[in-house]
C-alpha cells in the first residue's frame, strides 16, 4: 500500500510537469509565429539595403521576361555611356560636350541604381547570361556598346579631336539605347520599367540631335 501511495503521489507531479513544458511550447510556438508574422528580422536590424530593395519591389509590381531583359542590357549600357562621360573631364575643350557629359551622368547614374532594385526585387541575376553573337566585352549586337579598342582610342584622346568622338561615339551608343527602350515600350509589362524606357527614347533622342550639331561645327 505504501508503494502505491508513493505512485499515485508522483502521477500528479509528473503530470504537472508535463502540463507545463507543453505550455512553455505553445508559448514559444507563438511568440515565433508571431514574430514572422510582423516581419520581424532575424537577420541584421540595420540593413537599410534590404529595406530599399523591399520598397523597390512593392512599387516594381508585375513583370515579364522583357522587362528583366531590358534592366539586364541597359545597366551595362548605362555603364558605358557613364565611363564615356567621365573621360570627357579633363580631356573635351568643348563646353556643349563637357554639359551633355554631365547630364549623362546626372541621368543615368540613378537610372542604374534603380534598375539594379527591379532585378534584385525580381530575384533576378543584375547581369545577363552570355549570348550567342554577344561580345560583352564590346558588345556587338546592334545596341550601340563601344569595343575596347574604341574606350582606347577615346582615352588617348583630347581637345577638338577627343569632342569629336566623343559626339560620333555617344550619337551611336544612344541610338542603341533608344533601340532597346522601344523594344521595352512594346514587349514590357512593368509600368516603370515601361515609363524609364519612355524616358530614355525622349532623352537620348533629343541628346541625339545636340550631338550631331555638333559634330557638324566641329
Amino acid at each position: 500500500m505504501t508503494a502505491f501511495m508513493r505512485t499515485l503521489r508522483r502521477k500528479p507531479a509528473r503530470r504537472i510537469a508535463a502540463v507545463g513544458a507543453v505550455a512553455a511550447a505553445a508559448l514559444l510556438l507563438s511568440a515565433c509565429g508571431g514574430d514572422d508574422m510582423s516581419g520581424m528580422d532575424h537577420g541584421s536590424s540595420g540593413d537599410s539595403s534590404a529595406t530599399a530593395t523591399a520598397k523597390a519591389g512593392a512599387k516594381a509590381g508585375n513583370f515579364n521576361d522583357a522587362d528583366v531583359t531590358f534592366a539586364q542590357m541597359m545597366i551595362p549600357h548605362h555603364e558605358q555611356a557613364l565611363e564615356m562621360a567621365k573621360l570627357a573631364d579633363g580631356r573635351a575643350s568643348d563646353a556643349e560636350v563637357k554639359d551633355i557629359a554631365k547630364k549623362i551622368e546626372q541621368a543615368q547614374d540613378p537610372e542604374i541604381k534603380t534598375m539594379k532594385g527591379w532585378l534584385e526585387s525580381w530575384n533576378k541575376p543584375t547581369a545577363a547570361e552570355s549570348m550567342p553573337g554577344m561580345d560583352h566585352g564590346g558588345m556587338d549586337m546592334g545596341d550601340g556598346m563601344m569595343s575596347d579598342k574604341d574606350m582606347d582610342e577615346l582615352k588617348a584622346m583630347k581637345g577638338k579631336e577627343f569632342d569629336k568622338m566623343f559626339a560620333q561615339m555617344m550619337i551611336e551608343h544612344h541610338n542603341g539605347a533608344i533601340t532597346m527602350a522601344k523594344d521595352e515600350q512594346k514587349n514590357g509589362k512593368n509600368a516603370d520599367a515601361v515609363k524609364m524606357a519612355g524616358d530614355i527614347v525622349e532623352g537620348q533622342s533629343a541628346e541625339v540631335k545636340q550631338l550631331q550639331s555638333i559634330v557638324d561645327r566641329l
